[in-house]
């Protein structure tokens, strides 16, 4: 599939392949997007996840289908003959997804995203990860990585592999995370913790990261409270790229060492980062290589 993924670097923008499930409007970044396929003939699987209808093979490789209709707990097409499959590549997974109708691509700035609040649904729950207006309709930025890891907690982020560095010597450098999903925060945070990384301070997105390394400009504090930025590059407000692109560009701040840590490490995706001045890119299963490469930072 020919996405027109954007090829500038930091610009705080994203496209949204968007997309329909009985009747309600959904997006996924296009990032994630391998291709897009007709509805195919599946073979199911004996004693797989009630969303998983089972798989397929588009040109010799094995595909598994997700019925994203049950996920959402919405009916089923009237005629699954027009479905179509959106293939997504993220966390080093090839993952396809039933919809009712695809509308098409369009390009929005991460500061028109809007973060639903706490009365949709608890956030270690809530599937729902931004809200974005497009042609007069409200559409609703799915969770894929939540899905995937719902229906298969082993393609989540794996904490088993830090747990032989538990009661290791306390690390008191003060590291800075972006990272949107709370779920997804407290196990990061719980892993260096248990890494012996104390040190730690928490913003939702690139925007409250970024306005925090202002502060501590102004105080004349920057070397002494951010030894290294750890970052997420999907993020509502500022994206994990935009907030590297603007520490690369301030004299105060360039030499900050920062980490991409997320689930859209595709080829384009790192050579964003490497243009940008990432000093490590890992994606988000890989916890283990998170803490090494901290490590070898920071020691």
């Amino acid at each position: 599939m020919d996405t027109n993924i954007l090829l500038e670097s930091g610009t705080n923008e994203l496209e949204l392949l968007i997309f329909d499930v009985s009747g309600n409007y959904y997006g996924i970044n296009v990032a994630k997007v391998r291709e897009i396929t007709n509805s195919e003939p599946i073979t199911m699987i004996p004693n797989s996840h009630p969303c998983v209808e089972g798989v397929f093979i588009p040109r010799d490789e094995i595909i598994t289908a997700i019925n994203l209709a049950k996920v959402l707990q919405l009916p089923a097409s009237e005629d699954a003959e027009k479905d179509m499959f959106i293939i997504t590549n993220f966390n080093k997974l090839n993952v396809s997804f039933r919809v009712h109708k695809i509308y098409g691509i369009t390009r929005f700035s991460w500061s028109d995203i809007i973060v639903p609040d706490k009365t949709v649904g608890s956030a270690e729950q809530a599937l729902a990860t931004g809200i974005v207006k497009w042609n007069g309709k409200l559409v609703v930025i799915l969770d894929f990585e939540k899905i995937v890891s719902d229906i298969s907690p082993e393609t989540g982020l794996k904490v088993s592999d830090i747990e032989y560095l538990e009661g290791r010597s306390r690390n008191d450098e003060p590291i800075m995370i972006a990272e949107d999903s709370a779920l997804l925060m407290c196990l990061i945070t719980d892993s260096l913790e248990k890494a012996g990384y104390s040190n730690i301070q928490k913003y939702v997105n690139g925007r409250e990261a970024w306005d925090k390394l202002n502060q501590y400009k102004a105080e004349g504090t920057v070397s002494e409270k951010v030894h290294c930025i750890i970052t997420d590059i999907e993020m509502p407000q500022m994206d994990g790229h935009r907030l590297l692109k603007l520490v690369r560009e301030d004299s105060q701040l360039r030499d900050i060492p920062v980490i991409i840590f997320s689930s859209l490490l595709n080829d384009d995706m790192r050579r964003k980062g490497e243009s940008l001045g990432a000093n490590a890119q890992l994606s988000k299963p890989e916890i283990g290589n998170l803490v090494s490469e901290l490590d070898k930072i920071l020691r």
